[in-house]
Formats: C-alpha cells, structure tokens, sequence
C-alpha cells in the first residue's frame, strides 16, 4: 500500500471555559481552539488520520508538512511503518529533531497507525498489545490557565460538577492554586502545570511555598524544560513530585531526562514525540525503569484519539488528559468527549474515529 496524498488541515474552532479570555504567548488573544489534522490517502482507498502539533505552532508545523515531509512521504510503501519512518527521520534530521518537522512526523505516524488498524480490522491498543479490557479511561480536566484566583475557583468547581476527580491548573501563583484547592475540597488530585516559567531557585522557592496545598504533581517548572539538572534539584529540593515530557522529541531524550533523576512522572506527548511509534517506545522505557507514566494529551481530535490508544495498551490505571473547553463544534462530534470524569476508549479499526467533514469545512483556516 502506497501514500497517494498527504494534505494538512488547519482548523480554528472557538470555544468556552467558563471565564475570560487568556492571553498566548504570541500576546494575541486565543478566541479559537487551533489544531492541524493530516488527511492520509492511499493507493488501496484507505485514509487515515493524524495530528500534528498545534495551537500558535500550527503555521509552521503546516508548512513543514507541505514542503518538507510531503515531498519525500508520498508514493512511499507503508506496510513497514517503523521502517518508513526511521528513514523520514533520517532524511529531515538537519531540521531538527524536535520542533515544527517533529511534530509534521508526528502526525503522518498516527495517520499511519490509523490505516494500519483499518486494514487489519482492529484497534490501535490492539495493535499495540493490549487486551482490550479498559473501555474506558479516567480523565483529568486540563484547565486553561485563567489568572484571576475568582474565576479559577468558578472554573474548578464547575469541573468537579462535571464529574471530574482530578484537575490541571495552568496557574503561577500561590493565590490561585489556594483558590482551586478552596473550591474543590480535599478528595479532588489537584496539579500544577506552570508552561515552563522559573529558575530553579524560583522553582524550588514555589515549590515549598504550594506544599500546603497537596499537589500530585508541579509539571514543566522550569525554562529552559531541557535543564535536566534543573529540574532533578526541584525534585529533591522543592517537596512536591516533579513531572514533564511534552517537550521531549525523541527517545534520546527520554533516555537522558530519566538518566539525571529530573522527573517523577513522564508525560510523552503523541503529537509531539514522533507520534504512536515513538510514544509507545518510551512508555515501554518508562515501564522498564518502574517509572509513572502519563501521556499528554491536551487536544481534541486524533491526537486525543492516540493517546487514549496508548493508555488503553498499558498497565494499570493510567489518567487521560482533557483540554477543558466546550468547542462551539467538534470534527469527532461526541466519539471522543468525557462523561462523568471519564473517556470512552475507541475499539473500532484503527484510532476508531469519523471525522465530520462538514465541520472540518466551517472550521478550516486556508
């Protein structure tokens, strides 16, 4: 079977989360949900369907599918898909080995894996070994990182209404995770997630300052996220279980962020880190070495899809992450939505989804 067209869909869908606006780090204001899809043909009439990192990226990554990746994937056999994606690599590796053409590999491996799962008839957690036991997976509600200390409160204690039992701040300040701990009470996890924001000074002195606040993890404390070393002194210095992994994009770097003892939890991100063949390659890793694993997954299309796959072909109860935002409307209509705190896993061929291709046409930014 032979890659017929590769073509990157950008989309831009607005959405609600029960409070105000945030600013990006671009300083413009996110009024819409950014993603970028990658439609998948071939030769024998299967599509599949990935994702590609995303959000304020989606430009460049699409660009990088375009010009870079396309190119050199189409009329390619994919019956091998490590095979075929070992020699992408290789051929891109003067563009980085993280970064927009990362991300481009990213999602034609999930689109892959999606046409893999069609031809044979199963489920990608199939694919990947799993027994097919877990229909459904914990979820934890991925806030978006809101400011004010009120409506951190408001937004928390409407997803705990919801039916989550665990919750992601994006916040960087005490006041606000006081705020989120008041409003849902002592049995909901509570985690924060600063983007990358201190030193590790900073990062150590916030660290002890939120211990009464009875974290499950401080994710991504520092920047640069690659200071490995950084990061193993807020683990043993700062009190609280130290996670990261969303900006790790290759296995090498999982070796060597497990090698200096930075992390407590691991959290590859399928979008990200070469897709489903690399993301499951460092889960094994991360198993291997009795370390926690979480992949990160704050997304609601294919990306969503793969991780949920993952997590339904590993050991033991493993939490999904889930952007919380109302999307005005989703390509995936409902296949893939949390109800009472949880998601569903997709046991249909392949990632197990149907993309609505009406909304993909309102939606689509050209």
């Amino acid at each position: 079977m032979k890659i017929t067209r590769i073509e990157p869909i950008l989309l831009a869908i607005p959405y609600e989360h029960g409070a105000p606006k945030s600013v990006m780090a671009t300083g413009t204001l996110r009024t819409t949900m950014d993603a970028l899809y990658l439609r998948v043909e071939t030769d024998q009439g299967l599509v599949g369907w990935g994702e590609a990192f995303g959000f304020a990226c989606c430009p460049v990554t699409h660009a990088a599918v375009e010009r870079a990746l396309a190119p050199l994937a189409i009329g390619r056999e994919i019956d091998n898909i490590a095979g075929l994606m070992q020699d992408l690599h290789r051929r891109l590796q003067n563009m980085g080995r993280n970064g927009p053409v990362g991300f481009a590999l990213s999602g034609l491996d999930i689109a892959l894996w999606d046409i893999a799962g069609k031809a044979a008839g199963m489920p990608i957690h199939r694919l990947l070994g799993g027994d097919g036991k877990k229909t459904r997976v914990p979820a934890y509600a991925s806030l978006l990182r809101i400011g004010t200390p009120e409506h951190v409160a408001g937004v928390a204690a409407a997803a705990v209404a919801r039916g989550y039992r665990s919750i992601k701040l994006h916040e960087r300040t005490c006041e606000a995770v006081a705020a989120a701990r008041a409003a849902v009470g002592p049995d909901i996890a509570l985690m924060l997630d600063t983007n990358c924001t201190w030193t590790p000074d900073e990062a150590v002195a916030m660290a002890r300052r939120l211990s009464g606040y009875d974290l499950t993890w401080l994710e991504e404390p520092l920047f640069p996220p690659d200071d490995y070393a950084g990061l193993a002194r807020v683990r043993r210095e700062g009190g609280i279980a130290v996670a990261a992994g969303e900006n790790l994009g290759n296995l090498q770097e999982v070796t060597r962020i497990i090698a200096a003892g930075a992390i407590d939890i691991i959290q590859p991100d399928p979008i990200k880190m070469g897709g489903i063949s690399e993301c499951w390659k460092a889960l094994e890793l991360a198993g291997d070495r009795g370390m926690r694993a979480e992949p990160h997954s704050p997304y609601y299309g294919p990306g969503l899809a793969a991780s949920l796959h993952l997590i339904a072909a590993m050991p033991g109860e493993v939490m999904c992450e889930f952007y919380y935002a109302d999307l005005a409307a989703s390509p995936l209509g409902n296949i893939i939505y949390p109800h009472g705190g949880f998601l569903g896993v997709p046991d249909a061929p392949g990632l197990g989804i149907s993309v609505d291709e009406d909304i993909i046409a309102r939606y689509r930014v050209r």
